[in-house]
């Protein structure tokens, strides 16, 4: 069976470079176009689980840091891996992320291999 991830960011251009890399490691992907749609397509996944969730910061409607308290709310979400993955990479964002519950963070641009060892360490197998 394979590993579903969510995509959240506001930039389509960005949704795809991280789609097309999950998606070659086999993942299902569900994209959001921001925290709000997210939180909407996460509540009709069958069980509301999905095996990782891959979040911008800065975006419209709702945020990455909101998104991230509210899908820390679901049961489903409680410790599902999210990894922060934006232009940000001060201290002080990352401690923001990290009280938000956010479990890693990548700054863009990113390599698509960096991303892949990053989600290995963080989903359980």
């Amino acid at each position: 069976m394979s590993k579903t991830a969510l995509i959240v960011d506001d930039s389509s251009s960005m949704r795809q470079m991280v789609g097309f890399t999950l998606k070659g490691a086999g993942f299902q992907v569900i994209e959001g176009v921001d925290g709000q749609d997210a939180l909407t397509k996460l509540k009709e996944v069958p069980g509301g689980k999905v095996d990782i969730i891959i979040t911008d910061l800065n975006m419209p409607i709702m945020d990455g840091l909101t998104f991230i308290k509210q899908a820390r709310s679901l049961p489903a979400c409680k410790f599902t891996p999210i990894l922060m993955l934006t232009t940000e990479s001060g201290d002080n964002r990352k401690a923001e992320g990290k009280a938000a519950g956010a479990t890693g963070w990548i700054v863009k641009p990113f390599h698509p291999e960096q991303m892949l060892k990053v989600i290995e360490k963080v989903l359980p197998s």
